[in-house]
């Protein structure tokens, strides 16, 4: 009897532990279902936009909440009855027209514009300080020479040059004067100018000065308007070139630094020149 009874209560036990090991199974498997029907409604291109809550007992899907077509509710149920372990879905949602208007009213989201390239333009004048001597009796055609940016440049109003980038240059031709005849002549030009550690090309007008006779010069410009350069002199203060006159007017274009005994064309160091940009200087973005 004593066996029999302990057998029935050990049974009872087996069955009590079955039963609620079959119930959270059921309970996991419920929320699961619940979850993937989330997932799947959210994603779908004819239901994410719904807002939807769904509920699962024993396999039983219940949805409630809003949609805003009746294309999205019948996407949902759709969702819903081809879940897995789903046992049927009762629908309870309800087409809000309202949702649907907010959805189309609402404002694309705002793009932030690209940074455009700057650009300095033609006919913008870059005064320069030489950093060497240049003759026209030393000098060979083709020779590079280094300057400075004597102001800085911008565009604007917003500064885009600065003052002491460096700057170089070019020899276009240059000729020695003769003692009995001949007469001496210094081109030059700007090729290439550095900002933040990139070296842009540049185009500049050809400042051209000849002197012949007793010390006649003539000046000249090409690739450019009038007054397309002048030397300014030297830095103030001092430099190898000041105090020597400058010649700045219409026409004006290149003027020699002096023109010595034999009558050749002599720039010193530190002299200031303007030249003026023949084609316009792109720069990237700031930032870039």
């Amino acid at each position: 009897m004593r066996n029999s009874g302990n057998s029935c209560i050990s049974i009872l036990l087996l069955g009590l532990l079955m039963g609620f090991s079959i119930a959270c199974s059921r309970h996991a498997s419920d929320e699961k279902i619940a979850k993937d029907i989330e997932d799947r409604i959210a994603t779908d291109p004819d239901s994410q936009d719904s807002k939807v809550n769904v509920s699962v007992t024993e396999g039983k899907v219940k949805l409630s909440g809003k949609v805003k077509t009746p294309v999205a509710q019948k996407k949902v149920e759709e969702i819903a009855g081809a879940e897995p372990g789903a046992t049927g879905v009762d629908d309870q949602t309800t087409i809000d027209p309202e949702l649907a208007s907010a959805m189309a009213a609402a404002p694309p989201p705002r793009q932030k514009p690209k940074p455009q390239p700057i650009v300095v333009p033609s006919g913008t004048v870059l005064t320069v300080i030489t950093s060497q001597g240049l003759s026209s009796k030393t000098s060979q055609a083709g020779q590079t020479f280094l300057a400075t940016l004597a102001q800085p440049i911008s565009v604007e109003g917003k500064p885009i040059l600065p003052k002491g980038a460096t700057v170089s240059g070019k020899v276009v031709s240059a000729k020695a004067k003769g003692k009995i005849k001949g007469e001496g002549e210094l081109s030059l030009a700007l090729t290439s100018i550095s900002v933040a550690d990139h070296t842009y090309p540049i185009q500049t007008s050809v400042l051209n000065s000849t002197v012949k006779g007793k010390g006649k010069r003539t000046a000249a410009t090409t690739g450019g308007g009038a007054a397309g350069g002048a030397l300014i002199g030297g830095i103030a203060g001092g430099g190898k070139g000041a105090g020597i006159g400058a010649l700045i007017g219409a026409g004006a274009g290149f003027i020699g630094g002096a023109a010595t005994g034999n009558k050749q064309i002599e720039i010193p160091a530190e002299s200031a020149l303007s030249f003026t940009l023949a084609d316009s200087l792109t720069l990237p973005p700031p930032n870039e």
